[in-house]
């Protein structure tokens, strides 16, 4: 009898042992201590919900994280879940090296809570969702109030042309400019945003594949945002300033305008009196509209995986609609539950501009062609490179619109011959 226990004693201390060794690696892209605090936060109820499994966090930084994640992925060292941009789906997605998630989301109790424009962006690469998205960033304007009341600005630009009267306005006051310009990593939205709002459309193809971004008016705007930076109207350094730098140019009093997303409103609201700063719609190009462009960002799972069904337990716990208004109030997005409207924190003054862009006819919120392969290298290692060329005056603006629409024109229809 006293072997029969002892053997049952061991085996059970065998068998916890083995429990404890179940480590899932989780991968962070858009990295900063408050996000990664939370999400250890997240995760710790996940490992408390299932004994035995451990969860190892890998941060990246964000400036570098495409590259980092593009040499561990090469060196077989992928994740079991990972935090997913949206701009990089498309090319893990066609490479067959995310798990689908369709499966799960069929049984799951909370999709039927999720946004359809949640399910529908999840599910952007072959109609197959390879990511579900935990919220979205929408491009508004914020306006530093004091700055432009000290320039003899009466109220937020309205208009491209207004925009550009009140930049030079702000810019005669010693030592301030009108717009936070984010000429490095991330800057590819403003770039779109206001060349597609001097078009007066956000079609980036014909319908044979070839790029608009050298057509008349898209050319127009990628040249407009280069005279705003030539003109003086944006911080000399401002070429080479990523999310940090716009957001601190903004709320130090540097420059009066700022582009951003609602994550950018954490920093600011910390630094500046409610009453200094205020968020209104994106200005409206010649045509009337304006197209500021929503991203998002979300999980996925990758195939190679070895424990799919304790995965997807850590992106259910992560995406609870407890949990999704939680982490979507410290990073500062729009949270993917159409419950999430009643929140009281977004019920607030600091998110009406946004509010009002998603109930203009007027604006049109616009996703970025993310579904190239190429677009990831584009967005974070081409497009930067060549625009700050551009902004230095090593290239034209004519000719940053066509390296960009030969690009993409190759990119489009080489994905068209797959259809």
């Amino acid at each position: 009898m006293k072997t029969i226990i002892t053997a049952a004693f061991i085996a059970t201390m065998m068998a916890g042992t083995a429990m404890a060794d179940t480590t899932l690696k989780l991968v962070e892209v858009i990295t900063s201590p408050e996000r990664t605090q939370t999400l250890k936060s997240l995760v710790g109820k996940f490992e408390a919900a299932n004994p035995g499994t451990k969860v190892e966090i890998i941060s990246l930084p964000w400036n570098e994280a495409f590259q980092k994640f593009a040499t561990m992925v090469s060196a077989g060292d992928t994740p079991d879940v990972m935090e997913m941009p949206d701009t990089w789906l498309s090319l893990y997605g066609n490479n067959g090296m995310l798990e689908s998630l369709e499966p799960y989301l069929e049984k799951w109790e909370h999709t039927k809570e999720l946004t359809p424009r949640a399910l529908e962006l999840g599910r952007d690469v072959k109609d197959t969702a390879y990511m579900l998205p935990y919220g979205f960033y929408l491009r508004a304007m914020f306006y530093n109030k004091k700055l432009l009341s000290e320039a003899g600005v009466t109220e937020p630009p309205k208009t491209m042309d207004e925009f550009v009267k009140a930049s030079e306005a702000v810019a005669k006051l010693p030592g301030k400019y009108g717009y936070c310009m984010r000429g490095g990593p991330g800057g590819l939205n403003g770039w779109m945003i206001f060349a597609a709002s001097m078009a007066g459309d956000n079609k980036y193809f014909t319908e044979d594949g070839t790029s608009t971004m050298n057509s008349e008016g898209w050319a127009k705007g990628i040249e407009w945002m280069v005279d705003l930076y030539r003109q003086g109207l944006a911080p000399k350094d401002s070429v080479n300033w990523g999310f940090n730098e716009v957001v601190a140019g903004f709320y130090s009093g540097t420059c009066a305008f700022l582009d951003q997303d609602p994550d950018a409103l954490i920093a600011v609201a910390e630094r500046m009196k409610p009453e200094d700063f205020g968020v209104a719609p994106l200005p409206k190009g010649p045509a009337g509209k304006s197209y500021p462009t929503i991203g998002y960002a979300g999980w996925s799972m990758f195939a190679k995986s070895e424990n799919k069904d304790l995965s997807w337990k850590l992106i259910e716990t992560l995406q609870s609609p407890e949990s999704n208004i939680e982490w979507n109030k410290k990073i500062g997005a729009l949270p993917a539950y159409t419950a999430a409207e009643k929140d009281p924190f977004y019920a607030g003054d600091q998110f009406k501009g946004w509010f009002e862009e998603l109930a203009d006819k007027d604006t049109v919120p616009t996703v970025m062609p993310t579904f190239l392969e190429e677009f990831a290298f584009f967005k974070d290692s081409l497009a930067i490179k060549t625009s700050q060329q551009a902004l230095l005056g090593d290239i034209s603006a004519k000719e940053l619109a066509d390296e960009w629409a030969a690009y993409l024109t190759k990119a489009q229809q080489k994905n068209l011959s797959k259809k």
